[in-house]
């Protein structure tokens, strides 16, 4: 690896390197809550509002107790809609409120709640993955880049998902776009982190420029 290539890549760790999971306080794991709030997320950041609001609204609805789709279910469409003010997302409260019901009763009524038979049901393929991702309501081609490049963390299949929106983050900071380069230099372990803070970059010219100056 080139030394400056390596260098950039340190730099933008330094700045940026945090998935959207963990910035809303989702510890990741192949287990049916989790992979629900990440769901939530994906959903949530899948509109035209920023990503900070986005993600300040899932800790709301986390902080409520709608962490599963039982409990969100529990909740009455004004209580999602309190939560969803609380965290400022004012635009899409209302519809999305009932965008999160519907996702919960349908996650509910077809995998029992668990997104991992919804993985078994793909038989792990990524095109049947996305197909039956997009069920999901307001979960759409957006929301599934979202999911996947967070999600390839603990489904091995997805890997190495780089969307488009990570490419042109990379292209923005002279770094390879392929995804197998980018493997090479995150690891496979990583690559939702690199990939999280390539988003960022690509969203933010900014931080773009403090990566580079640096």
């Amino acid at each position: 690896m080139a030394a400056n290539v390596k260098h950039t890549v340190d730099r933008l760790l330094d700045l940026a390197g945090e998935t959207y999971a963990h910035e809303a306080g989702i510890p990741l794991k192949n287990t049916p809550a989790p992979l629900y709030r990440l769901l939530v997320l994906s959903v949530l950041l899948s509109t035209r509002i920023s990503a900070s609001i986005a993600v300040a609204a899932a800790v709301e609805l986390n902080k409520a107790g709608f962490g599963s789709p039982d409990r969100m279910l529990a909740a009455s469409w004004q209580d999602r809609v309190d939560a969803l003010g609380r965290g400022h997302y004012v635009r899409y409260d209302e519809s999305t409120a009932t965008a999160l019901g519907e996702g919960a009763a349908l996650l509910r009524d077809k995998y029992r709640g668990d997104l991992r038979r919804l993985r078994d049901d793909a038989d792990r393929d990524v095109r049947k993955l996305r197909e039956l991702l997009q069920q999901t309501p307001r979960l759409g081609p957006v929301g599934v880049h979202i999911f996947f490049r967070e999600a390839q963390h603990v489904w091995p299949e997805l890997r190495p998902y780089v969307d488009a929106k990570a490419a042109k983050g990379a292209e923005r900071l002279g770094l390879p776009t392929e995804p197998g380069k980018l493997v090479k230099l995150a690891g496979t372990d990583d690559l939702s982190t690199l990939t999280a803070a390539l988003v960022r970059v690509s969203l933010d010219r900014t931080l773009a420029d403090k990566v580079v100056d640096a």
